[in-house]
């Protein structure tokens, strides 16, 4: 069995994975869904739609072209002795659901307690990004972030916490507009100090 567990992974190299299929047969899948609802591919409100719907993927999930950990290998060097948090908070993202597809709209929180290494700022804010720009589930992006980060960075320790809308839940099914998922996920000196813990919280507005 392959596990959902987010990889930083080219998609024509994940293990039991088809040959990537190219843009014209992209398209051609995208007028077969358009007939299976009802539609007729072929009058003029959706003869580009194919085309549109395609590229529109691609921005969607240009996540699978990227890795994480490159993103965080360039550290500074000229930041020595710093010993606290480093929070970004408030990072906006949109997903999409693994289960069904269709957008997870968030917000999170990441920071980091630095042992050596020390990255910018905006690092941080860009592997939200690359991970959202995949199918997922809410869990695994909570943890890819945080692990990636304690993998390559080696801190102290490491918070992440996200808050989203998942339009699977939202617009369909049970149809709850108002809910909202939180998860969260901690490591090293962020998980075993509580008063670092309730720090991290406090500083988010969650305490």
């Amino acid at each position: 069995m392959v596990s959902s567990k987010i990889v930083d992974m080219p998609c024509d190299e994940k293990p039991g994975s088809n040959k990537r299929p190219d843009r014209a047969q992209a398209e051609e899948a995208v007028r077969t869904l358009l007939r299976y609802i009802g539609e007729n591919p072929k009058r003029e409100g959706l003869l580009d739609t194919p085309a549109r719907v395609v590229r529109a993927y691609d921005e969607f999930f240009d996540g699978y072209g990227l890795n994480a950990e490159d993103e965080l290998a360039k550290t500074f060097e000229d930041i020595e002795g710093f010993d606290d948090i480093v929070l970004v908070k408030d990072i906006e993202f949109t997903s999409h659901c693994e289960h069904h597809m269709v957008p997870i709209n968030g917000v999170a929180h990441v920071a980091y307690w630095p042992d050596e290494k020390v990255v910018g700022i905006s690092k941080l804010a860009r592997i939200v990004d690359i991970y959202a720009r995949r199918l997922v589930s809410q869990e695994n992006m909570t943890v890819a972030i945080a692990e990636v980060i304690d993998r390559v960075l080696q801190p102290k320790g490491v918070a992440v916490y996200i808050d989203a809308d998942h339009q699977c839940m939202s617009i369909r099914g049970v149809k709850k507009r108002r809910s909202s998922t939180v998860t969260t996920t901690f490591i090293g000196k962020l998980k075993d100090d509580q008063a670092a813990q309730m720090r991290f919280l406090t500083m988010i507005g969650e305490k």
